[in-house]
């Protein structure tokens, strides 16, 4: 498939659900002074998320124009390091706001995967968080992947730094659960398709998309502490890079090599006479 063929699948998948596809807002976030670019999907529905704004739909698809070069979310000090990152991609993401939750989320993330893209499931490992002493383990959601058909042993638990989202220091936010894809030759060699590279190093197994259960409302106390407060619904927001699953997709080794990127670096090479 092409960038353009999975980008429209996805919209269309998640459109046959009831979903109402929205237009990706500018870069340049409006009325929001925690951010200097839009790094999320969720972003131009924060205050939805927040129970600030209504909207006439309950769910969302979108394909989202991303910059992620500062702040909490900086990918730049990853590009060329990586076969994975760039400064500017865009995000895939369905959302619910109050509607479904992850028992729903669950359920498409592994029927679009698996069923729709014809992923193999014994490339695809899944992440959940496993708690701390602020937020509880995410049982749930662990034994939703377990019903739907993934492998006990392909679920792993990850703490804050990997499996609990927020978009800036203050804002909704909520535990996650991670879809990782092995891009290597052989699936069923244990030590190159194993736990050890999931939030690993190395390209070898990559995070294709993140699923967000919007559970909290993280806020600056004026004691200087910060505090999590519940949503006024759960919600869920996820992210699905086009650029890392047009890899996946064409099976290439890099974003780069991909058909979204791969004219752009042959055009400058062009100019360059490199």
């Amino acid at each position: 498939m092409t960038g353009n063929e999975i980008r429209q699948a996805f919209l269309d998948y998640f459109e046959r659900h009831e979903h109402k596809v929205v237009h990706s807002s500018p870069l340049l976030p409006a009325n929001d002074p925690t951010l200097l670019f839009i790094n999320a999907g969720m972003n131009q529905f924060k205050d939805v998320f927040l129970g600030l704004e209504k909207r006439d739909y309950s769910r969302a698809v979108t394909s989202q124009k991303c910059l992620r070069a500062g702040g909490k979310h900086n990918d730049l000090d990853e590009v060329g390091k990586t076969a994975r990152h760039q400064t500017f991609f865009e995000m895939l993401g369905n959302f619910s706001f109050g509607d479904y939750f992850k028992k729903e989320a669950i359920e498409y993330a592994w029927d679009l995967l698996v069923n729709e893209f014809k992923l193999a499931p014994e490339r695809l490992w899944f992440s959940v968080f496993e708690g701390d002493d602020e937020v509880p383990p995410d049982d749930e959601a662990r034994a939703l992947w377990e019903k739907v058909g993934a492998a006990p042993e392909r679920i792993l638990g990850f703490g804050r730094k990997d499996n609990f989202w927020q978009m800036g220091d203050t804002g909704p936010c909520g535990p996650s659960s991670e879809i990782f894809h092995y891009m290597g030759d052989d699936p069923l060699d244990p030590e190159k398709n194993s736990p050890y590279w999931v939030n690993g190093p190395g390209d070898t197994t990559i995070e294709i998309w993140n699923l967000v259960f919007m559970q909290f409302n993280r806020t600056h106390e004026k004691d200087g502490t910060f505090k999590l407060t519940p949503l006024p619904a759960p919600s869920v927001d996820t992210g699905m890079g086009l650029e890392r699953m047009a890899a996946v997709m064409q099976h290439v080794e890099t974003n780069y090599e991909t058909d979204l990127i791969k004219p752009f670096v042959e055009f400058v090479a062009e100019l360059a006479n490199a």
